[in-house]
């Protein structure tokens, strides 16, 4: 039984505390005798495939940046090749003295 990453946790895949929280307190005793640690394993699990589709889309993001700014890198260094004059001076040598 698999969930969607993007729905809400369903409310049989809470946690342990908060699965006891819901019962009275004569069935919370019962119930912390009888509680199945699958349950457990699922909320943890369902919490992973939200973090891994988390950072999928953080991915996707900073893919679709890197390529806008590769882009605008690309130019800005065909407007600077194709200036005659450049305002950035040439860099001295280092054996050469300033005039």
């Amino acid at each position: 039984m698999s969930l969607s990453p993007d729905s809400p946790l369903p409310s049989h895949y809470r946690s342990k505390q908060e699965f006891l929280a819901s019962l009275s307190p004569w069935r919370r005793q019962l119930a912390n005798l009888n509680w199945h640690p699958t349950v457990d394993m699922k909320v943890q699990s369902y919490a992973l495939e939200q973090r891994i589709k988390q950072l999928r889309n953080e991915t996707e993001q900073l893919k679709k940046e890197n390529a806008r700014l590769s882009e605008l890198d690309a130019k800005l260094n065909a407007i600077l090749s194709n200036s005659g004059t450049s305002s950035i001076p040439p860099n001295a040598m280092p054996g050469e003295s300033k005039m």
